[in-house]
C-alpha cells in the first residue's frame, strides 16, 4: 500500500502548491474590486460582478481540491468531508453558477457555448461525486472528484494552452507578424478556455484508468 500511495501523495502535494501559487496569480488583478482591471473584457457592472464571484469561488475550489487527494487527510474522514463541502459549497457551485453569465456576456460565442458546458460538466460531477460518497460508494466518488477537479483546473491550464498556442505559430511568423502576438494572445483566449478542460478531462481518464489497473492487480 505504501508504494502506491506515495506517487499519489508526492502528487497532490505538488498538485496543491501549483493551484495556490497558480491562485494567487490568478486573482490578483481583482482585489482591488476595482471594474474593468483583469485581462477579460467587461460589458458592463453586472458581468463584473459575476466574474468577481467566479473568480473568487473558483479560487476556493482551486486550492482544497488537491487537499482531496492527499492519502493522510482522506484517512481523516471527518476533515476530508469538511474540506469536500467547502470545496463543493463554498468553492464549485457558486463559481459554476457564476460562470454560465460570465460566459454569456462574454460577446464571443466560443466563450459562450465554451464556458457554459464547462459549468454543466462541472456541476454534473460534483453531483455525482456526492452521490457516489453517500452511497458509500467511495472508488467511483474519487473518480467523479477527479474529474470534477479537471474542470476546476481548467482556469490554469487554459493560461498554459494559449501561450504554446502561439509558441507553434512562431516558426511560421515574420518578424512583423509577431509583433503582434499580444492581440492574438488575447483572441486566444476562449480557445484555451475550451481546450483546457478537454485536456483536463482527458488527463484525469488516464489517471484513473492507471488507478483502476493497479487495483485490479493487487
Amino acid at each position: 500500500m505504501a508504494s502506491t500511495e506515495a506517487p499519489s501523495h508526492r502528487r497532490a502535494w505538488a498538485l496543491f502548491v501549483v493551484a495556490a501559487a497558480a491562485g494567487a496569480g490568478l486573482v490578483s488583478p481583482y482585489v482591488t474590486f476595482h471594474v474593468g482591471s483583469g485581462r477579460l473584457d467587461i460589458t458592463g457592472r453586472l458581468h463584473w460582478y459575476v466574474l468577481v464571484v467566479h473568480i473568487f469561488a473558483a479560487l476556493v475550489a482551486l486550492v482544497l481540491g488537491p487537499l482531496q487527494f492527499i492519502p493522510a487527510i482522506r484517512a481523516r474522514r471527518p476533515v476530508h468531508r469538511a474540506i469536500g463541502r467547502g470545496y463543493l459549497l463554498a468553492g464549485v457551485l457558486p463559481a459554476a453558477l457564476a460562470a454560465v453569465p460570465v460566459a454569456l456576456l462574454s460577446g464571443r460565442l466560443l466563450t459562450q457555448v465554451g464556458l457554459t458546458v464547462a459549468a454543466a460538466g462541472w456541476l454534473v460531477t460534483g453531483h455525482l461525486a456526492l452521490r457516489a460518497a453517500r452511497r458509500r460508494d467511495f472508488e467511483a466518488h474519487r473518480s467523479w472528484m477527479a474529474r470534477n477537479y479537471a474542470f476546476t483546473f481548467l482556469a490554469v491550464t487554459a493560461r498554459v494552452v494559449v501561450p504554446l498556442l502561439l509558441l507553434a505559430q512562431l516558426p511560421f511568423r515574420g518578424t512583423a507578424e509577431r509583433a503582434s502576438f499580444g492581440n492574438e494572445a488575447h483572441d486566444l483566449i476562449p480557445v484555451g478556455q475550451t481546450l483546457g478542460w478537454i485536456v483536463n478531462l482527458a488527463v484525469a481518464e488516464v489517471l484513473i484508468r492507471r488507478r483502476r489497473a493497479r487495483s485490479a492487480h493487487t
